[in-house]
């Protein structure tokens, strides 16, 4: 029987996801008054970023399976409080140390409220156009977060203060813990599980060592002992974390869901995508600041027409995808995306908001609810009910570990091509703008992937298949 109150919940369970995805991108223009308000050293100031990417990614998965066996709407209640107290413990940091363990605590929060909200999502609308619906306000909350963010953190950074880009998450997290009794249901598997310990800290500390050497690995060298030590360890940890879970008589992660081919592919695509989003809002907002010489708030404001753009598209996608299939949305979407970043790869030294910028822009924010949504509905396809939490962790954790790749990658090849260019006499405008051609070219390869990844591994059959059952009567 359909829950009375499912859409108070998605608007509940939607705002704390939103201020998760916020986070992501909200400190990036704050970060040199952040540096200088507590006497950051140039190397630790990067750490306001890591930290909150280590925890987010490793332990997605983790809170995925928790929500399942513990109950959704407990978890994410937990999730919510934890969230909104680390958010507050930044706003008052004091020293560097303690803003580091502060964001380290609020992507804890993240990685235990995203995959919950997604899985009450799932388990309060049934499949089909009802729960596409609900995945396209989803969907268009995760594709425009991050360019909301960074408006978000230029305005708020200006004139308020660099506190308040974590403060201003206080009284949404406040009003979730007040709401979410009342209208969100509680939710479980019914089935009897053991606890899988071995498969928890394997996969926990495998992905949140890959996410740490990846965002590492521009200031230490891809190949460097550094680098290389770490993903060795963090691959040795993975493949346990494989072995045990074919083993294990109620794994953590059982493997059969990737049986359907459109859930490994919406997986493999949602790794690719983050790669991209992820890179593109940190070459932007690098390159507006070092070389246009744009303030925070200024920065901030130029993303208005991705994140307004975004939120417009998001109802046609979300209608597209009930009429035309998920598979041929998410392709719009890549070829949207790939012509956003070959955009990017043109733009000049001495750009211009207008001529210059602004098509990208708009390109992108068309691009991210017609990739998101569909990624989102495609991940979820023929998942049985007691395996939601896992389905949404698995998914989550794609985009985040995809993104934290595609910043390391991207930033290290702008890093690498511009300092190459400056030991050669070059000015820095030029040089670091060329460093970010060849850093967008790289985000164009990560798409076209996506891209293949779409057209190979998503089954409309399988779509239909999973609506067809839902429907069915008995």
């Amino acid at each position: 029987m359909p829950d009375p109150n499912r859409w108070k919940a998605l608007a509940i369970v939607c705002a704390a996801f939103f201020m998760t995805v916020l986070d992501v991108s909200i400190v990036n223009v704050a970060l040199p008054s952040i540096g200088k308000a507590l006497h950051f050293s140039e190397a630790n100031l990067q750490w306001v970023i890591t930290a909150y990417a280590i925890t987010f990614g490793g332990f997605l998965l983790l809170g995925g399976r928790a929500a399942d066996l513990l109950g959704r709407r407990r978890v994410f209640y937990v999730g919510v409080m934890l969230f909104t107290f680390a958010s507050f413990l930044c706003g008052l940091a004091w020293s560097e140390s303690v803003l580091i363990g502060a964001r380290a605590l609020q992507g804890l929060g993240a990685a235990i409220i995203s995959p919950a909200a997604l899985s009450i999502i799932m388990t309060s609308f049934d499949e089909g156009p009802e729960r596409n619906k609900a995945l396209g306000i989803w969907g268009a909350i995760g594709g425009s977060g991050a360019a909301v963010g960074v408006l978000a953190g230029g305005v708020l950074t200006k004139y308020l203060g660099w506190e308040w880009i974590f403060f201003v998450n206080v009284p949404v997290g406040a009003a979730a813990l007040l709401l979410a009794p009342r209208f969100v249901r509680e939710s479980r598997s019914d089935r009897k599980q053991t606890q899988d310990i071995a498969g928890a800290i394997t996969i926990t500390a495998g992905l949140a060592l890959l996410v740490y050497g990846v965002s590492e690995a521009p200031n230490h060298g891809w190949t460097s002992s550094w680098t290389i030590s770490r993903l060795a360890v963090a691959a040795v940890l993975l493949i346990a974390f494989i072995v045990v879970e074919t083993r294990a008589r109620h794994p953590l992660m059982p493997f059969r869901i990737f049986r359907v081919s459109t859930v490994a592919g919406a997986n493999v695509a949602g790794l690719l995508l983050g790669a991209v989003v992820f890179a593109n809002f940190f070459l932007l907002t690098l390159y507006v600041q070092n070389v246009l010489h744009w303030s925070a708030l200024k920065t901030g404001v130029t993303f208005v027409a991705t994140a307004g753009s975004a939120i417009l598209w998001a109802g046609v996608a979300q209608a597209l995808v009930t009429r035309i299939g998920a598979k041929t949305v998410m392709a719009m979407g890549f070829v949207a995306t790939i012509a956003g970043l070959l955009w990017y790869t043109q733009i000049p030294v001495h750009a211009s908001y207008a001529s210059d910028l602004l098509p990208g822009y708009l390109l992108i924010g068309f691009a991210l609810p017609f990739s998101f949504i569909p990624v989102s509905i495609a991940a979820l396809a023929g998942v049985e009910a007691h395996e939601a939490g896992l389905a949404s962790g698995l998914i989550n954790t794609a985009q985040q570990v995809g993104g934290a790749i595609g910043v390391a990658v991207t930033s290290s090849v702008l890093l690498t091509h511009s300092n190459t260019l400056l030991r050669e006499g070059t000015q820095f405008p030029d040089a670091w703008t060329s460093g970010t051609h060849w850093a967008f070219w790289v985000a164009v390869g990560i798409a076209v992937a996506g891209l293949a990844a779409t057209l190979l591994l998503i089954r409309n059959r399988e779509l239909a298949t999973a609506e067809d059952l839902v429907a069915a009567p008995g």
